[in-house]
């Protein structure tokens, strides 16, 4: 069974930083993508960063020199840096992953995601 775990969120003022982590367990795929969405209330859920089994990545505009998407093999973890956080960026944020070699745009697994806060 594939298992997504976040943590990393909480609050923290304008102009800070977090580090989100994705831990996942009994996911053996070769080949895959796996993602970071985000949903703020009363708004659509945005795809914020993907990585893909070749380590090839792709970003949101509204968060392009901003975030940054790895991951650690080794640790089954995926991680979402998360720097110069601003106000518009406080939702929930989700992991997410899908086998195969495309990213989306649908993902067969999901945590259970994570608040992250900014305060202006």
């Amino acid at each position: 069974e594939v298992q997504l775990v976040e943590s990393g969120g909480g609050l923290v003022q304008a102009g800070g930083s977090l580090r989100l982590s994705c831990a996942a367990s009994g996911f053996t795929y070769r080949m895959y993508c796996m993602a970071w969405f985000r949903q703020a209330p009363g708004k659509e859920r945005e795809e914020v960063a993907t990585i893909d089994s070749s380590d090839m990545t792709t970003y949101a505009d509204s968060v392009k020199g901003r975030f940054t998407i790895s991951q650690d093999r080794a640790k089954n973890t995926l991680y979402l840096q998360m720097n110069n956080l601003q106000p518009e960026d406080t939702a929930k944020y989700y992991c997410a992953a899908v086998d195969g070699s495309l990213c989306g745009p649908e993902y067969g697994y999901w945590g259970q995601g994570t608040q992250v806060t900014i305060s202006s």
